[in-house]
């Protein structure tokens, strides 16, 4: 029997998973625009203070359960599994494996739960070590709030929405599998609401800074449930019902948990990353954990909505085409069909995410300060962010990238070498990390921007920095690595290069024009980025998308053909695949 055209299934393909990616990059922009929205009513009660520190240490601390157990574990071990038995019309075995899951997943959620509740206090002490030292700088006068207490409270508070938004991973990977994108990507939207609700009600009472904090985690709690509510009724309508069991011995359920450890290893190794982030960022001046958590906010909004966005739409198809691991080395035209999926995917990534890479290095300051710029959030830590952000945005390309790489393996249910790559990239983090912020800690922001001398109530330092150079040099190891072992089982597979340069080059043509607006833009508009902003990014952008359009780069068709009305839109004389 003759082998299909390796190039058939991915024309056909190829609309339908730009509809997906888009649907995905729908969903995950509503989330983050209500999120930009929650970071800024944040930034406008808080501004880089200690309260400030202790709401982005109680959203980090407790996410160790959400994180190791929630959406890219269950991506890695339950997707495949559960996509193959539907695609091969077994939907009894799938439903009994979905609940057996499901089951299994809360008995280990609630135990987690109720052990992070009980044990906040020490939980803390591990994770902000730094903040201890408040209790002596209150006593001798030199700090005005302690933060360990605030923080363990808040991580009280906190620790059960993190079971609910498991549980919601589970959902999401039920409704990935039907090809249902944009529920489970717009639920957190619920969650953002809530957050912001919490916050508004409580500074329209003018509560204390204090109270306003508990106000923002009891609606996180909230948010929690309603993300996970919100998508039951259409896994529980697409699984035909289900009913939850304990069924360990299951064939499929064993099969899941065997790839589910590495998954939850590789995680587990990420996670010790941020957490080491976390804990490093503690020990740093008042104001560093937060300006940590608002760079890292805007360098992860690309990172979903383009990479993610694209990965998560190709993991089922991904699945369904290499079947298993063998297939792929004994049938070339497959190898063929998988290679072209990857590098069309990849090429589709990189064209919205370079020129995000270009803008966030060249306009990140007018772009922070349209967000956070209110309140307690002024000039200095704008200029903080930014800083902060420059360095993160470092590592987005590979960071990017490497979440559609990491599927590829979790489609061929290899997760140990995600794993292994995943704990080089922490060493490589971790190591740069520590080298560079107590260093720059012990520089003021004023050596670097003269104008911000004397602005704000504290100096603020360079010390997030080296947390954010840390992780963009762990980013590009991480693609690098990953990158090679996949050459090492698909020799035919090269990276899309070409076709990056070319973007990188039109993004930078893009962005003089926008530069030259900026420079002469009125001093009303330039001292508000909140008006600035709008004009010279949507400049910047538009001259982009133009510029792609006149060039005829296929990855604009590619985004393009996945809207609502856009079934028409055709860049004629050339092929995605060139």
């Amino acid at each position: 029997m003759s082998s299909p055209s390796p190039t058939a299934p991915v024309a056909a393909t190829a609309p339908a998973n730009s509809r997906r990616a888009a649907t995905v990059a729908a969903g995950i922009l509503s989330s983050r625009l209500l999120g930009l929205v929650r970071e800024r009513i944040v930034a406008h009660f808080f501004g880089l203070s200690a309260f400030a520190d202790v709401f982005a240490a109680a959203l980090r601390a407790p996410n160790v359960l959400q994180n190791l157990l929630g959406e890219q574990s269950l991506s890695a071990a339950f997707i495949p599994i559960y996509a193959r038995l539907v695609e091969e019309g077994r939907e009894g075995d799938a439903r009994r494996f979905a609940g057996a899951i499901f089951g299994l997943l809360t008995a280990v959620v609630v135990g987690l739960v109720l052990a992070g509740m009980a044990l906040a206090e020490p939980l803390v002490a591990l994770l902000t070590p730094g903040f201890l030292q408040d209790a002596a700088g209150v006593a001798a006068g030199e700090v005005t709030v302690d933060r360990f207490p605030l923080a363990v409270r808040a991580v009280r508070w906190i620790f059960p929405m993190t079971g609910f938004l498991v549980l919601s991973a589970w959902a999401l990977g039920i409704l990935n599998s039907h090809r249902r994108f944009f529920l489970p990507y717009f639920a957190p939207v619920l969650w953002n609401l809530a957050i912001i609700a919490a916050f508004l009600l409580a500074g329209a009472r003018l509560l204390p800074p204090e109270q306003i904090l508990f106000a923002g985690c009891a609606g996180a709690l909230v948010g929690g449930v309603l993300q996970f509510l919100v998508q039951l009724p259409s896994a529980w309508r697409l699984l035909g019902g289900f009913r939850p069991s304990l069924a360990w011995r299951d064939p499929g359920v064993r099969r899941a948990l065997r790839a589910f450890g590495p998954a939850v290893a590789g995680r587990g190794v990420v996670q010790l990353s941020l957490y080491l982030d976390l804990f490093l960022a503690s020990f740093l001046v008042i104001g560093g954990v937060a300006a940590v958590r608002y760079g890292s906010f805007l360098y992860i909004l690309p990172v979903s909505l383009f990479g993610l966005s694209v990965a998560a739409a190709e993991l089922p198809e991904l699945s369904r085409t290499s079947r298993n691991a063998a297939d792929i080395v004994t049938d070339p035209a497959l190898r063929r069909t998988l290679v072209e999926r990857v590098r069309g995917s990849l090429a589709q990534i990189a064209f919205l995410v370079l020129p995000t890479f270009v803008g966030y290095l060249v306009f990140g300051f007018l772009i922070v300060g349209a967000i956070f710029r209110s309140g307690e959030f002024g000039l200095a830590g704008n200029w903080l962010v930014f800083v902060v952000l420059c360095g993160y945005t470092l590592g987005l390309p590979a960071s990017t990238a490497s979440r559609l790489l990491q599927n590829v393996f979790f489609a061929l249910e290899d997760t140990r070498t995600p794993a292994r790559v995943a704990t080089l990239r922490v060493v490589t983090s971790g190591a740069v990390a520590v080298a560079t912020m107590f260093f720059l800690d012990r520089v003021p922001l004023s050596r670097l921007v003269p104008a911000v001398e004397g602005v704000g109530k504290e100096p603020l330092y360079l010390g997030a920095l080296g947390l954010a150079l840390g992780s963009a040099v762990g980013s590009w190891v991480e693609w690098g690595f990953l990158q090679r072992a996949l050459v090492r089982r698909i020799e035919e597979f090269r990276s899309p290069l070409r076709q990056a340069w070319k973007m990188v080059a039109l993004a930078l043509v893009a962005a003089l024009p926008a530069v030259l607006l900026w420079r002469f833009l009125p001093l009303a508009l330039t001292t508000r980025p909140l008006l600035a902003a709008p004009l010279v990014v949507g400049l910047y952008g538009a001259l982009y998308l133009g510029g792609g359009y006149l060039l005829k780069i296929p990855e604009l068709g590619v985004w393009l053909a996945g809207l609502p009305g856009s079934g028409r839109f055709r860049l004629k004389g050339r092929r995605r695949d060139e």
